[in-house]
């Protein structure tokens, strides 16, 4: 099992889209989540499921060989017995960017820009995960990023975490 994470508007979705449509069995952890009811309850502030993260990776454990050969894109795809994890960065302005695109009001930007600014999914891939990778996404395009996902996976490629640091563009 291979995990895609990352903020949300690092461009996860976009390209596990590509990935998908070049063949890769892509699972998406959200919609998987809530189809599985793996969720404890709804965060109406922050609009979003919260999940018990130790639930879930149980959950993963036991499905075995269905986990073969599986990408599963999310936010929370590094608690997951993966194999290796990607983890999609973003420069906070042009997350800013994204988030404003599609619609995030300013405390879920805000949220959002602090969390990769702090490297909070990375440290937690990092914690939970002994094959972790780091994709810079602000300047590469969706194709450029699947492809390097792709070179990843197929163990080409090694982009280990540690070149990337936002923290003096917030605070």
């Amino acid at each position: 099992m291979i995990g895609i994470t990352g903020t949300p508007g690092t461009g996860k979705s976009t390209a596990a889209e590509i990935l998908r449509k070049k063949g890769w069995r892509v699972l998406n952890l959200n919609e998987y989540i809530e189809k599985k009811g793996l969720f404890e309850d709804f965060d109406e502030l922050r609009e979003s499921w919260v999940v018990d993260e130790e639930k879930l990776r149980e959950h993963f454990l036991s499905i075995g060989e269905e986990g073969k050969n599986l990408i599963v894109e999310g936010h929370l795809s590094h608690f997951l017995p993966c194999e290796k994890v990607i983890v999609l960065r973003a420069h906070p302005k042009e997350l800013e960017r994204r988030l404003r695109k599609k619609g995030y009001d300013e405390r879920k930007i805000r949220e959002n820009i602090e969390a990769e600014a702090l490297d909070v999914i990375l440290v937690e891939a990092l914690e939970n995960c002994e094959e972790v990778h780091e994709i810079d996404t602000t300047s590469k395009t969706p194709e450029e990023v699947a492809e390097l996902i792709e070179e990843i996976i197929r163990g080409r490629v090694a982009l280990p975490p540690g070149k990337i640091d936002w923290s003096e563009e917030v605070f």
